[in-house]
């Protein structure tokens, strides 16, 4: 397993401060049945604990690094900081120390790991066009985290109880990393295979209703999923995020079908392109 440089390791911790907030009074717009369990509490792994999780995601994400490293601009690192813990203090999981980078490739993707760590390719962030575009794809990541559906895969596509052993051998040293190391390596399969349909969809949902919370345009993730829609699929930087995930097509249809026209009114909120452009425009 390849750790966790330090140099990656502070960029990631860069940029706490506070985005000026825009957050909106969404109460009226019956949450519920855009994200079906926004407000609830997940059932899902509740035997893992929050240091547990974080400790997982923690290994997984230094695989991810060890393929690709972060791009090394601490400005642009800091930014999207800023954006991704503005966006993810709206969800039920603020608590998680959330941490979120840019990764140096090509390839059009972003991701997250267990435990609140966030990646956004280059290669993605490069045709973006504004920061509402760039909270929607944060907001379907985190959903994600808030979810726990890596942690769902893990459990049904590994040794059964195998989650639960990171927890009850904390007190033996070697057979905790045993069973942490498994759990890794299940994790970072996920990667290469892609999560159920219908984490993606719920991801969607849940992530325009993040992103309005948090005063962005809710459309900006549609708009993102438009743009991939309108890329040459035979393109190779696109291979891992169409092979991993259902189609923009398909997306885009279920996000009409469950947004209707509730997040309407919200439409005209922020998509801050001035500022998206001073920090981005390295990466294009």
């Amino acid at each position: 397993m390849i750790g966790l440089q330090r140099s990656s390791i502070a960029v990631l911790l860069l940029g706490l401060a506070t985005l000026p907030a825009h957050a909106l009074d969404l109460q009226n717009l019956k949450l519920d049945r855009l994200t079906g369990i926004l407000s609830k509490a997940t059932q899902a792994q509740q035997q893992l604990d929050d240091h547990s999780e974080a400790e997982l995601g923690r290994g997984i994400a230094a695989r991810v690094l060890g393929a690709a490293p972060l791009v090394q601009d601490e400005r642009l690192q800091r930014y999207v900081n800023r954006v991704g813990q503005w966006i993810a203090l709206q969800t039920e999981r603020a608590d998680l120390t959330w941490r979120f980078g840019v990764l140096e490739t090509d390839d059009v993707n972003a991701f997250a790991t267990p435990g609140g760590y966030v990646f956004i390719t280059k290669g993605l962030l490069r045709i973006l066009r504004n920061e509402a575009e760039l909270a929607g794809v944060l907001a379907h990541e985190i959903a994600h985290v808030v979810q726990r559906h890596h942690l769902t895969a893990i459990q049904r596509n590994a040794r059964a109880g195998l989650l639960a052993d990171i927890v009850s051998l904390a007190a033996d040293n070697q057979k905790h990393g045993e069973a942490l190391n498994k759990a890794i390596s299940a994790g970072t399969e996920i990667y290469a295979r892609g999560l159920d349909k219908d984490d993606e969809f719920e991801a969607d949902r849940m992530g325009v209703v993040i992103a309005a919370r948090a005063g962005y345009d809710p459309y900006g993730l549609p708009a993102v999923l438009q743009t991939l829609e309108s890329l040459n699929a035979q393109d190779s930087s696109l291979a891992l995020l169409f092979k991993t995930h259902p189609s923009p097509t398909e997306r885009l249809a279920m996000l009409d079908q469950a947004m209707e026209e509730r997040l309407d009114s919200h439409a005209f909120g922020s998509q801050v392109t001035k500022r998206f452009n001073q920090y981005v425009k390295v990466a294009r």
